[in-house]
């Protein structure tokens, strides 16, 4: 193995064609989800932006963004 941990390697997307998307108005937070395997994940990762990406297989699985609104410039 390279001196690459396993979340700096490239990730690919694991289904782009199931996208689904859920918004927790109360928390502020947006799910991306690629696929119906979402909970599953092997791995979850935290971004330097508040992001977690939660990985199966090698692949993303889902997003998790936290105070969205506020990203999007909408702050409720």
């Amino acid at each position: 193995m390279s001196d690459k941990t396993k979340s700096e390697k490239p990730l690919e997307v694991a289904d782009i064609e199931n996208i689904w998307f859920e918004y927790d108005r109360q928390n502020d937070i947006l799910y991306i989800n690629f696929g119906y395997d979402v909970e599953d994940a092997d791995e979850s990762l935290l971004t330097e932006n508040n992001i977690v990406v939660r990985i199966k297989n090698g692949k993303i699985v889902s997003l998790t963004v936290f105070d969205f609104s506020r990203r999007v410039g909408l702050e409720i």
